[in-house]
């Protein structure tokens, strides 16, 4: 067996062996991965800031910032998400008597269906003897978690690494590039620089591209809903914009959720269609400026590869992975494209087939 064989085999049996390693740490090191890639994101921003501060004021100053946002969230948002999500879940009741009392007869006598096909009295009497149940199963919840010491202590853990982690990651985040690049055997130096620059320009633009048409996704949504009238249009559109990273699945979760509000909440005919229309000049804005402005096509993914990314990534590493999802398939598109050009480069490729 040759030298080169050996070295190959070598990295190859290195390679899966990391790979096995990451995903049986998978929930360890998913909250430093997550902290890394907020390290990455507001990289930029205390860069500039380091030109007139050193570098750990301008990541304290951005810390800082990060932290008051995060407050005013939590005193202000987040209060006004569950007000709205308590009144959808206190409407539900009104949309099961829309259902029986309107919608299902006009489907019997349209569809000409036998009068017991379509009866909600299961769904209703579930939701009746369970109902009272659901704050007693949220306390009961709460209260193991309270209980569970290793769960208490992984949350609180998880809430205090995430973000000490990121800050020193981000306050070194030059030196640490200076000492990975001069570990790099000298003859890989040209290749993985040119990767890394590669990568970098791909997942930098990609994540704050994708971020603001997250936040202006959502906003729209929210500001077209309460427009049309709907009392939970806060909630809706933040879930909406939440979830706009997957294609299509912002605007089906969010369209799905204010048609069901809408139902509970009007029960015409005029409302729908304006909730409808508002989805609909959503998806035109990102698909025709926000998406092409911001994001472009740095990730050069299939929607059907984003989406099996968004789950693999979920059943591996839990909501971390879900985060993590696009950022690291944005790097492995970059791999894979350099994996192609070397192959197409190569002599096997290159070979005729025999005469």
């Amino acid at each position: 067996m040759t030298d080169t064989l050996s070295r190959r085999l070598l990295l190859a049996a290195g390679a899966v062996g990391t790979l096995v390693l990451l995903y049986l740490l998978g929930p360890v090191l998913a909250p430093f991965f997550g902290a890394a890639l907020l390290a990455y994101i507001a990289d930029p921003l205390v860069t500039r800031l380091g030109r007139v501060l050193p570098r750990t004021w301008a990541t304290t100053l951005v810390f800082a910032v990060l932290t008051l946002l995060a407050l005013l969230a939590l005193l202000f948002a987040i209060p006004a998400l569950q007000r709205q999500l308590v009144s959808l879940l206190q409407q539900l009741p009104r949309f099961l008597d829309w259902l029986e009392q309107t919608a299902t007869p006009w489907l019997q006598a349209r569809l000409a269906l036998p009068p017991d096909t379509l009866s909600l009295a299961a769904v209703r009497e579930w939701m009746q003897g369970h109902w009272t149940q659901a704050g007693g199963y949220a306390a009961q919840g709460l209260g193991r978690l309270l209980n569970s010491g290793l769960g208490l202590i992984g949350l609180a853990v998880n809430l205090v690494v995430v973000p000490v982690v990121a800050f020193y990651l981000l306050r070194d985040w030059p030196h640490l590039l200076t000492r990975i690049d001069g570990l790099l055997p000298r003859r890989w130096q040209p290749s993985v620089r040119q990767f890394a620059g590669e990568a970098d320009g791909v997942l930098g633009g990609f994540l704050h591209g994708q971020l603001l048409v997250m936040l202006a996704q959502g906003m729209f949504y929210a500001i077209g809903l309460s427009l049309v009238g709907l009392k939970q249009a806060l909630l809706i559109g933040f879930v909406a914009g939440l979830v706009t990273f997957v294609p299509y699945l912002g605007a089906v979760i969010g369209v799905g959720l204010a048609l069901i509000a809408g139902l509970v909440q009007f029960q015409d005919l005029p409302h729908l269609l304006a909730i409808g229309a508002v989805f609909a000049a959503g998806q035109l804005l990102e698909s025709l400026l926000l998406t092409p402005l911001l994001v472009g096509d740095r990730l050069g993914l299939h929607p059907v590869a984003v989406i099996f990314a968004v789950m693999a990534g979920g059943q591996l590493f839990g909501f971390f992975g879900v985060l993590l999802a696009l950022p690291v398939s944005a790097v492995l598109v970059v791999l894979l494209r350099h994996a192609l050009a070397r192959y197409r480069d190569s002599d096997w490729y290159a070979q005729e087939p025999p005469c």
